[in-house]
């Protein structure tokens, strides 16, 4: 089984900086929120714009599925 690759909090440039260091993510989510905890999975890469996964999570979830 494949690790996910996600990519949290990124909302500028700094997105083409890390795609070209780990590659195009799996899965976008726009904040940490409780929905983006809970979809990464033990072994998956979680890399932030800021902060870590450590950080409180924003008590409103984001639908990352109908951005786009």
């Amino acid at each position: 089984m494949n690790n996910a690759l996600h990519f949290v909090g990124f909302k500028d440039e700094r997105v083409y900086t890390a795609i070209a260091v780990f590659g195009r993510p799996d899965f976008w989510h726009r904040i940490w929120d409780a929905r983006a905890k809970a979809e990464i999975a033990e072994g998956d890469v979680a890399v932030f714009a800021s902060g870590t996964s450590d950080d409180m999570v924003k008590p409103v979830a984001f639908n990352d599925s109908e951005r786009f």
